[in-house]
């Protein structure tokens, strides 16, 4: 790397800073970093074990060193303004140091008690699901990260982020709750659908121990025909081929339920389809079935 080195404090050694904080230990992005937890002592991770001299784990909130550049708060978003102000009370800003939140949907006004003791505030949230701080930080090179803030808080979340290799985009503070809504969509509904998925097919009769591996497989498949083709590309199925009689079937065998949420996204397909070059026909025909919930 090259250029201004940070050091920088993580407030809060949870899933998202660990993963935070090895992967820009693992890309030489920063000089340093002080960790900061309600704990005496760092939790197990291997940071705090190889992490050649540049992490320290300082325990409770206190005081920042005079040369830490950015702090991070990497706690749930209900605590953000609790730890603002417990920040703030340990006085003014080290010199030219801004802080930096982690969550996705709110905007940087949570920070205003870090802004008036001189910190210059913004946000930088990581697109990418890290389920794990043992091996988060390996997901979070390259990933798209959603900046907003102050000017000093977005030229410091651009160098972290390209230190990471990452995509630094900056998303207006009305607009945030939509960004945040697609990442749900691409994350969260993700593995709410495969969960159904595998419920299905072990309804079907696959064995509990192969259905989740097997829909796994068709989600890989289809996740690298997206990246090579684009959306309407890569988009197969009954819907796709306006087979109607097919998705007739689909609908007469599922639960209420299930139906309905077949019938949401079906509608969602159908446009894809469409675009695609669907039979417009057929593509009504479709529409019509899958009006029905």
């Amino acid at each position: 790397m090259t250029g201004r080195r940070d050091r920088i404090a993580i407030i809060g050694p949870g899933r998202m800073g660990l993963a935070l904080g090895a992967a820009l230990v693992q890309a030489d992005a920063v000089e340093r970093i002080d960790f900061f937890g309600r704990d005496e002592g760092p939790p197990p991770h291997p940071i705090f074990e190889t992490g050649s001299g540049r992490i320290e784990y300082r325990g409770p909130l206190s005081r920042l060193p005079d040369a830490t550049s950015a702090v991070i708060l990497a706690v749930p978003d209900e605590k953000l303004v609790e730890v603002a102000y417990g920040l703030a009370t340990f006085g003014p800003a080290p010199a030219g140091c801004v802080a930096l939140h982690l969550a996705g949907a709110i905007s940087t006004d949570v920070l205003a008690p870090l802004h008036a003791v001189g910190y210059e505030i913004g946000s930088m949230h990581p697109l990418q699901s890290v389920a794990d701080p043992w091996s988060g930080g390996g997901r979070l090179a390259e990933a798209g990260f959603a900046l907003a803030g102050q000017p000093g808080a977005l030229a410091v979340g651009r160098r972290l982020v390209r230190a990471l290799g990452g995509r630094p985009f900056v998303i207006p503070p009305t607009l945030r709750p939509l960004y945040h809504a697609a990442a749900t969509y691409a994350s969260n509904y993700l593995v709410a659908l495969i969960a159904v998925a595998a419920r299905l097919i072990q309804s079907a009769g696959v064995d509990q121990e192969d259905a989740l591996p097997a829909m796994l497989h068709l989600v890989r498949g289809t996740l690298d025909n997206l990246e090579q083709l684009g959306p309407a590309a890569a988009l197969t199925g009954p819907i796709a081929r306006g087979d109607v009689d097919t998705v007739r079937l689909h609908l007469a065998r599922l639960s209420d339920e299930d139906r309905a949420l077949y019938c949401a996204l079906g509608r969602e397909t159908v446009r894809l389809a469409r675009a695609a070059g669907l039979d417009p026909g057929r593509a009504v025909t479709l529409e019509s079935l899958l009006a029905i919930e």
